[in-house]
């Protein structure tokens, strides 16, 4: 074999809380995972010269040793002493920056890839442990689907998918930055928590309308203070249609939950013509990221 290609799919978070801030800087949370049908293309090839190489169409992230597609690469194999080098070529459609676990979802494809190109026999498993070397993310990015998310997000328990339903999804003209979030994240003075355990209820019993109105992020008192625009499109949303519609991970990417294709097609129309965002997505809940 000397090829293989990979699809990363972009997540969102349907809630999350942050529970403390740990004694290792990290911060304890709580949330739910779940993966949405936008997703890049990597292509890996053997190359006969060593060392990574990365081409990408997208200009906003950097193709040297930095870019966590090469790290994740170069820690597999690493570990299993291969000398042989590797070409990546990304086709990003994800958005960057956005709270959608892009770079994350690309480092996990990056390993379902390598792994089977070299035939390195890596369980899922195995590669969750290597892969949170890495990120907090990537664990869940291996797998997808729909997910609680616990620790610093590597103790990952299944949960049933959320009824069919339709998502716009809108990531604002800028970028956030996550060290930034939760460092200006005040646990101690949060007014609420999102009910994630009743979130998980309503997974169980297939209610879309209990899951829509369980939707939080307390990372929001943090980005919507910096960044208004999120909660113009939050209120958007809400007026064209959505049954409810919050801010992904860190931000800025917003999502809605719309139950006909017409409102939400309105939805994301309305928010390109108010300026609001020019990535904009009709898109679906997504379960199995080999498909």
């Amino acid at each position: 074999m000397e090829r293989v290609i990979q699809k990363a799919y972009a997540k969102i978070n349907i809630g999350l809380d942050v529970l403390r801030r740990r004694e290792d800087g990290y911060h304890e949370l709580k949330m739910i995972m779940q993966t949405v049908d936008i997703c890049d293309d990597l292509i890996i090839e053997k190359t006969a010269d060593p060392g990574i190489l990365i081409r990408t169409d997208c200009m906003d992230i950097p193709t040297d040793g930095s870019n966590l597609i090469c790290k994740a690469a170069r820690l597999l194999l690493e570990e299993k002493g291969i000398e042989a080098g590797v070409r990546i070529v990304l086709t990003k459609r994800i958005p960057v920056a956005a709270g959608m676990a892009g770079g994350s979802s690309d480092a996990a494809a990056a390993m379902r890839g390598v792994n089977e190109l070299f035939d390195m026999g890596y369980s899922v498993q195995e590669l969750q442990t290597l892969g949170l070397k890495l990120g907090a993310d990537i664990p869940y990015c291996l797998v997808g689907g729909t997910m609680l998310s616990q620790g610093i997000g590597e103790i990952l328990t299944p949960l049933p998918p959320p009824p069919d339903c339709l998502l716009v999804v809108a990531k604002p003209d800028i970028n956030v930055s996550t060290a930034f979030v939760y460092g200006h994240l005040r646990v101690s003075e949060l007014d609420a928590h999102p009910d994630i355990d009743g979130m998980v209820r309503a997974l169980y019993e297939g209610s879309l309308n209990g899951i829509a109105s369980r939707l939080g992020n307390v990372l929001e008192t943090v980005t919507v203070r910096e960044y208004p625009v999120i909660q113009e499109i939050k209120e958007l949303f809400c007026r064209m249609g959505a049954k409810n519609a919050l801010m992904s991970g860190s931000g800025p990417s917003v999502f809605g939950i719309f139950t006909d294709r017409e409102s939400a097609e309105q939805a994301a129309r309305a928010t390109e013509q108010r300026g609001l965002a020019r990535q904009i997505y009709v898109t679906a809940f997504k379960q199995d990221i080999m498909q």
